[in-house]
């Protein structure tokens, strides 16, 4: 999805066709499309300043915070947002709950993560993730822990280890995009990932990979020998 539509006040109506996300499903198939522009099909259209786009990427937001389904209030909450979206939210989501909720996806390799997780790929900022694993390193949840600006996230071990212990976590997997599209590790990538190794020896909870990745490939701690 190309960002640059978020950045001007255009109707869906106003973008080249090939971007526009009903025109992208005809011709790709649903899969093809990101989180922002599935939920602009929901929505439909945007409101007078806003295009659907726009708003999605306020609906994300909200989604991005929580493993759960969000109040009905807290959509209300978004410019754009009436009652009617926000129940047809709810409800594509309730229904998605009950009828096609995946199993646990059991990683055996980074790629199973990277699976998981890629559709975090196309945010604008650096997405912090935790992808907490059960007994036999099946997914139980993926957070978002932080969400950074410009690059630069800072995470502390206690917001990664408390959502663990919640989750009852034998092992965890942390993983962050690089929206600049380079996915070989920084300095301050390195020492988080030692302090969160040294921590989960600690709490008994170990660290089992740290992954960088980008819309289409991703880069492992643990494939590339740095843990």
């Amino acid at each position: 999805m190309n960002n640059k539509y978020l950045n001007q006040p255009i109707k869906i109506k106003e973008i080249p066709l090939e971007d526009r996300p009903r025109e992208k499903l005809k011709q790709n198939g649903i899969s093809s499309l990101s989180d922002l522009e599935l939920v602009a099909i929901l929505l439909g259209t945007g409101i007078k300043g806003f295009n659907a786009l726009q708003i999605s990427e306020q609906v994300l937001e909200i989604l991005d915070k929580k493993n759960t389904i969000p109040d009905l209030e807290e959509l209300l909450t978004i410019p754009g947002i009436g009652e009617v979206k926000a129940m047809m939210i709810l409800a594509a989501m309730e229904l998605f709950r009950r009828k096609w909720k995946p199993l646990p996806r059991r990683v055996q390799t980074a790629k199973d993560v990277f699976l998981a997780i890629s559709h975090f790929a196309n945010r604008k900022q650096e997405y912090f993730l935790l992808i907490t694993l059960n007994g036999a390193n099946e997914i139980l949840n993926v957070h978002v822990v932080t969400k950074g600006i410009l690059n630069k996230t800072i995470v502390h071990p206690r917001e990664i280890f408390v959502l663990a212990i919640e989750d009852r976590a034998n092992a965890i997997i942390v993983a962050h995009n690089h929206p600049s599209g380079n996915l070989n590790p920084g300095e301050d990538d390195i020492n988080t990932t030692q302090v969160l190794i040294d921590s989960g020896k600690l709490l008994g909870i170990p660290l089992l990979d740290h992954i960088i990745f980008s819309e289409v490939q991703y880069y492992s701690f643990v494939e590339n020998r740095l843990m």
